[in-house]
């Protein structure tokens, strides 16, 4: 049995199940508490630490990924519920299990591939390709990094490299893996299939009184309001209070008249590419030589231009395409290097470097001056607005007296009601909801200081506490969901019945007959749907899970009730595409490895410090 069970762990599903149970405990946390670790260790893996540094640099990357899908950075306890702090010690105790194997091993690195590797680093490389000192030096600094850490870092990878190309570059998956693993992703299907709707059942009753109070109190949950808290605002920033001045025409035509030499409106060229192979590089010099225009070559070579756009200079990232494209002639075209081959340049037209005029610059102009006074005033307003408000004067009051807006909202835990706060970044947006949820109804509150020496006064008027709701309010609601529920129900109920009908011998197209609608045929799919869309994966993941000659029914994942069987089954005549077997030979090489890791870092012993741990993200985080 034990053997069984060893050889299970080995094969494909066991790894996929062992990486289902590792989700798991990143979801859980880790709970070693080591007590022997210094205060700056988070955790040891045999004689090798992970730093408070190390940690706190790799966390804050992983937070930042996670804050530009969440659109703000996670507290502690968001983090910790994702098991961000697993994941990233987990990651790092990997590096440092193969660091002690390294090391046992008597691995080294010369300071001539040291050197190597910095020379080649592409972060600290300057205009020209070449290292730049001065590059390096600003990166690290901006990173966090000390030139001792770096070295130590790259040494590291260096040493890893050299283990990890020794022991798995030569992994490969068994053939007979591809084959079986090509079978199941490969084969085809086709249905034929029925869509039921609302129109092949009776129509169920309407529900009764004690049905819509019995189905409230079963589904409460689903019918709360949520917390709400009437707030009313001013913003006091130098954009709302730029908002507020009035610049006359003659301070504009003066000030215009003032920096009219230093305004340029810059040239712009306008762009298309096209990317060529050695046949069309070829045809593109001969045309180009001979004086062909590069509409012809481009239609002769049966290709079509990349619109690059209308640009200045300084908008174009690429060097190479800027040089280029700002040294031709409107019209004119060349050919220069490329990622994928050459690539063919072309400017089309050309808007040269000029001076806005009065009414082009007007906007800016304006824009400048109002904030200037703002800005030389804005002080002296928060002053005022600080000791109006500890007058206790209403903030409408406070508002029109400096021309300010008055904002009021009904703001819920998510804050997404703030953005009528329209100068407020996110991480402001934060602040503000923050506070406004740690404040108490009638007490006065103080100002919430913000980014760009702005702030934002508030008054909670009313909080209204999350509750459950009536019947009376939500019961066209209820009354429509239990309609549905009921509906989806007897569909369900028929669906069932007439794959029992087909099971039984009867013919789909005589059951679709009796229903008033038409078989359909599908196109084939694979397990993960048709490539056009009509069998979404659902419906293909239903079909696959019986046998090639299966009746069966599903709801679709856009709410469709269909009923099906299965009319062929073709297995892949085509071997596996090289790009599908070669990722699959990198997955297999990285399962290997991970085991190897996991088997290493067991051996060395993983050990955390549980308090350093939750002090140190507490301490830069907050909870």
């Amino acid at each position: 049995m034990l053997d069984g069970l060893r050889g299970f762990a080995k094969s494909w599903p066991g790894k996929i199940l062992g990486a289902f149970l590792l989700v798991g405990v990143a979801g859980f946390g880790i709970n070693n508490v080591i007590a022997d670790l210094g205060s700056n260790t988070v955790a040891r893996v045999g004689d090798q630490e992970i730093t408070s540094r190390e940690f706190m640099r790799a966390y804050q990357s992983q937070a930042n990924r996670l804050a530009q899908q969440l659109g703000r950075v996670p507290s502690v306890a968001e983090a910790e519920a994702m098991g961000l702090p697993t994941y990233v010690l987990l990651n790092l105790s990997q590096g440092k299990a193969i660091n002690v194997l390294s090391n046992q091993l008597g691995l080294g690195v010369s300071e001539d591939k040291l050197g190597q590797m910095l020379r080649t680093d592409p972060s600290f490389q300057g205009t020209l390709g070449n290292f730049d000192p001065s590059i390096f030096k600003q990166v690290l600094q901006a990173s966090g990094w000390t030139e001792a850490e770096y070295f130590e870092t790259r040494g590291n990878e260096a040493k890893r490299e050299q283990l990890v190309g020794a022991l798995f570059s030569d992994k490969a998956l068994p053939g007979v893996a591809q084959n079986l693993i090509n079978d199941y992703a490969g084969t085809k299907r086709t249905i034929d299939y029925i869509t039921l709707t609302d129109a092949n059942i009776d129509t169920p009753a309407e529900p009764t009184e004690e049905e819509l109070t019995a189905y409230v109190t079963e589904h409460q949950a689903e019918y709360r309001t949520v917390e709400t808290r009437k707030v009313q605002m001013i913003d006091l920033s130098l954009a709302s209070l730029a908002a507020t001045k009035t610049i006359d025409d003659a301070a504009i035509a003066a000030e215009y008249e003032r920096i009219k030499d230093t305004l340029t409106r810059p040239e712009k060229r306008t762009i298309e590419q096209v990317v060529l192979n050695a046949d069309q590089q070829a045809a593109f010099e001969a045309g180009l030589a001979e004086g062909k225009d590069y509409a012809t070559l481009v239609s002769e070579a049966g290709l079509t231009a990349t619109s690059i756009g209308t640009l200045t200079r300084a908008q174009i990232t690429d060097t190479a395409l800027a040089n280029a494209a700002f040294g031709l002639q409107q019209g004119g075209a060349t050919l220069i290097d490329g990622v994928a081959g050459k690539r063919a340049v072309h400017v089309s037209a050309i808007e040269p470097e000029g001076r806005p005029t009065l009414e082009e610059a007007k906007a800016d102009i304006v824009t400048s001056l109002s904030t200037a006074e703002a800005r030389n005033e804005i002080n002296n307003v928060l002053d005022q607005i600080e000791e109006l408000r500890a007058a206790f004067r209403p903030l409408p009051e406070i508002a029109e007296r400096f021309g300010l807006n008055v904002y009021d909202a009904d703001v819920t835990a998510s804050g997404n009601q703030l953005s009528i706060l329209t100068n407020l970044s996110a991480d402001d947006r934060t602040k503000v909801r923050q506070a406004i949820f740690k404040a108490t109804a009638g007490q006065l509150t103080p100002s919430i200081p913000l980014t760009g020496n702005a702030h934002v006064f508030f008054d909670l008027k009313e909080v209204a506490p999350a509750r459950d709701q009536t019947l009376d309010e939500v019961r066209d609601q209820v009354t429509a969901a239990l309609k549905t529920e009921r509906t989806n129900n007897a569909l369900l109920a028929k669906s069932a019945d007439i794959v029992k009908q087909l099971e039984g011998g009867a013919k789909l197209a005589d059951v679709a007959l009796s229903l008033n609608l038409f078989p359909q045929i599908s196109t084939p799919f694979s397990r993960f749907g048709a490539d056009d869309g009509s069998i979404d994966n659902v419906v293909a993941q239903a079909v696959f899970n019986g046998g090639p000659d299966s009746k069966g029914s599903v709801v679709s994942s856009t709410g469709d009730f269909i009923v099906f069987e299965v009319v062929d089954s073709a297995a892949p005549t085509d071997p596996m595409q090289t790009a599908a077997a070669q990722s699959l030979q990198t997955d297999a090489q990285n399962g290997v490895y991970g085991d190897f890791v996991g088997a290493v870092r067991d051996d060395a012993g993983l050990k955390i410090n549980q308090q350093a741990l939750t002090q140190l993200l507490t301490l830069n985080f907050g909870q």
